[in-house]
């Protein structure tokens, strides 16, 4: 089942390129701009096709695609060229890429969450066991949902549990519940796992819901939000020293990744499930690194033609878009370096884990 669940990874890491490109095609399209390239896959072509004024292409190194528009980094006379639309509609086929990463992230999440769930996980506190210390006036209490950690949101079941193992070596919290409607807050909260017969849980039972449909669309979306939320809190890490270039993975890491999780899955169906989840959190990941303010990204690129909008009707004169090309061209060089090393430090991983 490796092989398959190899093939499937990377087959998903296909179509999370593919739909984001075809985000930026498509808007392009629709706004009359003049597509000359649309392309998955870097290096080489495989295969190609010319139809109409697009040539559409297959390429060998499996990492990222394009969708090359005319006059994209430099000047046209060409009336449909990418710089020669309005500014608006140059915006939104930037981002257009990212959009769609985070609703093939959403839908994914959806089908997770349907199939996955006979009833749905929930935050609230359904009961104690006989000897649980957490429980009292000035403590947790039947019927409290918890709302954060220290700050930290919790949107689904397993994050209070990610956020107790990572966020206090002392196991005393700043934890706030919902109780009531209300936010009731528990400063310096000592809660660890305890012995109840050779099984450490933390004693409090946490509810699962019925399943319905509004249930599962909740869910998702709290799912969803999640993801963003671990994005968030892992480019905080790297920031602050506690995680870096050894935590990072490529294509090859991740692939590695899913298949050992999909391989421990009890059933094909579980292992499929869990191949399903992890891309939906990759598409999320995808989308917002992808609008972070960075030359050649997106979002970098839809930065800079925000700046450059302001500053043409500051100077009332063109700036030449070849400059801009040169920032983004160079910035693409170091990322596709960093993939590089990236890629064979996970190869060496691989081989030698």
């Amino acid at each position: 089942m490796i092989v398959f669940y190899i093939v499937l990874a990377i087959l998903l890491f296909g179509v999370l390129i593919l739909v984001h490109e075809f985000g930026h095609f498509i808007t392009a399209k629709l706004f009359g701009v003049q597509v000359n390239e649309f392309s998955l896959f870097m290096g080489p072509a495989i295969w190609k096709k010319q139809i109409g004024e697009t040539l559409y292409s297959l390429r060998c190194i499996p990492i990222g695609g394009y969708c090359a528009m005319e006059g994209e980094d430099s000047s046209s006379e060409n009336p449909r060229a990418f710089t020669n639309a309005k500014v608006w509609k140059r915006f939104l086929i930037l981002i257009a890429g990212s959009v769609m990463n985070l609703l093939i992230g959403l839908l994914l999440t959806l089908i997770f969450v349907a199939v996955r769930f006979d009833a749905i996980p929930d935050t609230q506190i359904t009961g104690f066991e006989p000897t649980c210390p957490y429980q009292s006036e000035e403590g947790l209490q039947v019927g409290d949902r918890f709302y954060s950690i220290d700050g930290e949101r919790i949107y689904v079941l397993n994050d209070f549990y990610i956020m107790t193992d990572i966020l206090s070596k002392d196991n005393v919290y700043d934890i706030v519940v919902i109780r009531d409607g209300e936010k009731v807050e528990l400063n310096n909260f000592e809660m660890k796992k305890l012995d109840y017969n050779g099984d450490y849980r933390y004693g409090f039972q946490l509810e699962y819901r019925e399943k319905t449909v509004g249930s599962v669309l909740d869910y998702t979306w709290n799912q969803f939000l999640d993801y963003a939320n671990q994005i968030r809190i892992s480019v905080k890490m790297i920031v602050a020293g506690d995680a870096g270039v050894k935590d990072l993975s490529g294509p090859v890491g991740i692939v590695d990744t899913v298949t050992q999780v999909a391989a421990q899955s009890e059933t094909v169906r579980l292992g499929v499930l869990n191949v399903l989840y992890i891309f939906a959190m990759i598409a999320v990941n995808l989308a917002i690194v992808n609008l972070l303010p960075i030359p050649a990204l997106d979002g970098g690129r839809a930065v800079c033609l925000l700046v450059t909008a302001v500053a043409e009707k500051i100077l009332r004169r063109k700036i030449n878009p070849k400059y801009e090309g040169y920032l983004h061209g160079a910035f693409m060089v170091l990322l596709l370096l960093f993939m590089a090393f990236i890629t064979v430090k996970d190869v060496f991983q691989f081989f030698g884990g």
